[in-house]
């Protein structure tokens, strides 16, 4: 090596710096040096693929669908002259009425609006939505509620509606407004406590004068009254007469046509365990007087969310559950179990990574482990007690598919509820799975 004593140390390890950074110049800055033009545009970064866009419920979700079979051969030949009624009982998906309306438009579409169905009383809690109709009540009602902050342990019997609104003033009111002409009705049913010492109201359609209703009896109970109207009815107003105690848990309305009804009670944060708060007297009123073709139970998501879950001890409680509704509405009911959603959480407490069912999504969420137990635990259940199944998660898409149904405004940013259009498609795709399961049934020959 030839040394340069006018050269430092210092500058010597300049030189040999730009000396290696010459030796692994890029081509463009090569380019650069011998004066061609130069190209400065990073390459893009790798990007996945484009999400598919969800237009419908992905079918064949329904098993064990024989255990459904009266059900189905109603659907399969329509209601020419009656009712096609349908009680969903659930959680704060039923509660919403997102997928129990998708469920309710689809059919009443296809085979008639015979009306909205079985509701809660009132209007039993701040948010509280109801499709097609719009409740209201006075200030002087208290409520009860099988679960949540309304709930009181030593209030007001309950039913499977899931509330009860009580008071003991005069003139409190509660009304129940058609929000156009397709929930106009002539029929409506009140049902309430009733006792030695409850009370009574009147009745208004549209302003005029119905029979008044009297819930006094010789002994505590429950009763449901049918008032009709010989024209369409837009508002049904209820109000108490007196201070005797005025009870309420369920009211219903009907078109007087042929068709579907779909009645959702729901309580939001609910699980199957909280339906042994009912009390049988109320609920099988509610029952008798909804008369339901089809029993529809959807719970599974709270407990699916719940870290502590005991499987042995949930699985008695759906057994009883089941058990429940066969004595109460009667064991020729056909009973359908849908299964929680896709669904996810971002909180390792809740999504327990370490478990084998549970399935990581990617930005944090992750699908908990749980889910999955209590699908599998419905699924086997349906088989075991003759009931059938509907997968929800499936018609979804599968695990994980909650990030594009969120993503494209069909789930809630918690992973856990639906938009309006959510609830349009997934109640859409239980009715396409049930109509299609009705068309397979066998063709009765004649003898």
């Amino acid at each position: 090596m030839i040394a340069h004593p006018s050269v430092g140390p210092s500058a010597r390890i300049r030189l040999a710096l730009a000396a290696l950074a010459g030796a692994v110049l890029s081509p463009a800055a090569v380019a650069a040096q011998s004066g061609a033009p130069v190209d400065l545009t990073l390459p893009a970064a790798p990007s996945a693929p484009p999400l598919p866009a969800i237009t419908a419920a992905v079918p064949g979700q329904l098993s064990n669908a024989a255990a459904i079979a009266p059900f189905l051969a109603q659907l399969a030949t329509a209601p020419a002259t009656g009712v096609l009624s349908i009680v969903q009982i659930g959680d704060s998906h039923t509660a919403g009425d997102m997928v129990s309306q998708g469920l309710r438009a689809a059919l009443q579409a296809r085979l008639g609006n015979a009306g909205r169905g079985m509701m809660p009383a009132g209007k039993p809690y701040q948010g509280y939505l109801s499709w097609g109709v719009t409740a209201r009540q006075s200030a002087e009602w208290q409520g009860n509620a099988l679960f949540g902050p309304e709930r009181h342990a030593d209030g007001a019997l309950l039913g499977f509606s899931g509330f009860t609104q009580t008071t003991t003033m005069p003139a409190a009111t509660m009304s129940l407004t058609a929000d156009g002409p397709a929930t106009r009705f002539t029929r409506f049913t009140l049902c309430g406590l009733t006792g030695p010492d409850a009370g009574a109201v009147t009745v208004t359609f549209d302003g005029e004068p119905a029979e008044p209703i009297s819930f006094s009896a010789p002994a505590p109970g429950a009763a449901c009254f049918v008032r009709n109207s010989a024209v369409p009815v837009t508002q049904a107003t209820v109000a108490t007469l007196d201070t005797r105690t005025v009870s309420l848990t369920a009211w219903e309305t009907r078109t007087g046509t042929p068709g579907v009804i779909v009645a959702n009670l729901g309580v939001v944060g609910a699980r199957a365990m909280h339906l042994a708060r009912a009390d049988d007297a109320v609920a099988g009123a509610e029952l008798a007087a909804a008369r339901p073709d089809l029993v529809i139970l959807a719970f599974g998501t709270n407990e699916g969310f719940d870290p502590a879950l005991g499987l042995a001890d949930t699985e008695a409680v759906l057994r009883n559950a089941v058990a429940r509704v066969r004595r109460l509405a009667g064991p020729a009911v056909p009973i359908l179990l849908v299964g929680p959603p896709d669904a996810a959480s971002s909180r390792p407490v809740v999504a327990l990574p370490a478990l084998p069912e549970t399935v990581a999504c990617g930005g944090g969420w992750s699908v908990p482990g749980h889910l999955a137990q209590m699908r599998t635990l419905e699924r086997r259940l349906a088989t075991t007690l003759g009931l059938a199944f509907w997968d929800w998660q499936g018609a979804m898409g599968g695990p994980c598919t909650t990030m594009g149904w969120v993503a494209q405004g069909l789930q809630r940013g918690d992973h856990v509820h639906f938009t309006r259009e959510g609830g349009r498609l997934i109640g859409g795709g239980l009715a396409t799975d049930l109509l299609a399961a009705a068309r397979a049934l066998p063709v009765a020959r004649g003898h």
